[in-house]
């Protein structure tokens, strides 16, 4: 007899795929889409105030959008993104760019999926980082973090030159999902809408972990044949649904987030 722990469930869009799904009601650009990300995740709780960029590859050859130095995540639109090649070295915008966009090339660089790439400081994480523990899958949507999940143990400092970032991007591998100690996150993704979905939901997953902690029981298993099908119904099914709807709910309130 099989048992629960041995129980492989597939999932994803391979056992049930929606026939339609609500559409957002507009179509965005890249540099509309790469704002809203901004906005949605600074009203997620994900920034900390100045804090934290994040890039989308613009084009094959490795140039890439990127937030502004000086502006906060709640108030980028899309003519506030500039644009930077492979070594950073700006090429469009009005604005400066952080040093540390060296966490975001050398990433991109040697990782093909990764075509976003989502920095930041959120509360939860970063309690979880300043102790070196990651965050356990306590909770079904924790599962869209399976496999993925890894810590840097080491903190440098600011990354702002080419060689610490060859270096973090090293240590990250193929991870997706990495907690970096005494510092904040780094989330990759192939699509601004599997990143916007998986950077808002990083935070609720690690508070979830926390008070377990504080509870101080050891939480229920969640078999990981269960776990892996859940993930493939998240990721497929759930990341652009997510996105319409961040979409929708910031359109109706600051519109201006397009201009």
């Amino acid at each position: 007899m099989t048992t629960v722990a041995e129980t492989v469930k597939p999932g994803g869009t391979a056992v049930w795929a929606p026939r339609v799904t609500p559409p957002i009601g507009v179509e965005l650009t890249d540099a509309q889409a790469l704002a809203c990300a901004f906005r949605i995740l600074a009203h997620s709780g994900f920034s900390e105030n100045i804090a934290g960029h994040i890039t989308m590859l613009k084009n094959d050859d490795g140039d890439m959008w990127i937030n502004p130095w000086g502006l906060w995540w709640d108030e980028v639109s899309a003519s506030d993104l500039c644009v930077v090649d492979r070594d950073g070295t700006p090429k469009e915008g009005r604005w400066d760019v952080t040093p540390a966009f060296h966490i975001h090339t050398e990433l991109h660089r040697v990782r093909p999926d990764a075509r976003v790439v989502v920095h930041n400081h959120p509360y939860y994480v970063t309690v979880l980082a300043a102790v070196g523990v990651l965050p356990a899958i306590v909770h079904q949507t924790g599962s869209m973090y399976d496999g993925d999940l890894a810590f840097v143990h080491e903190y440098t400092g600011e990354v702002d030159d080419a060689a610490l970032g060859a270096d973090l991007a090293q240590q990250i591998g193929d991870k997706s999902v990495v907690i970096l100690a005494s510092h904040g996150i780094i989330v990759t993704a192939p699509t601004i809408q599997e990143a916007t979905y998986r950077s808002a939901s990083i935070d609720r997953a690690c508070r979830l972990a926390y008070d377990v902690m504080l509870l101080g029981r050891d939480p229920l298993a969640i078999a990981p044949g269960l776990r892996q099908g859940m993930k493939q119904s998240l990721l497929e099914r759930g990341s652009d649904v997510f996105w319409a709807g961040a979409v929708r709910k910031l359109l109706r309130r600051e519109p201006d987030v397009l201009e």
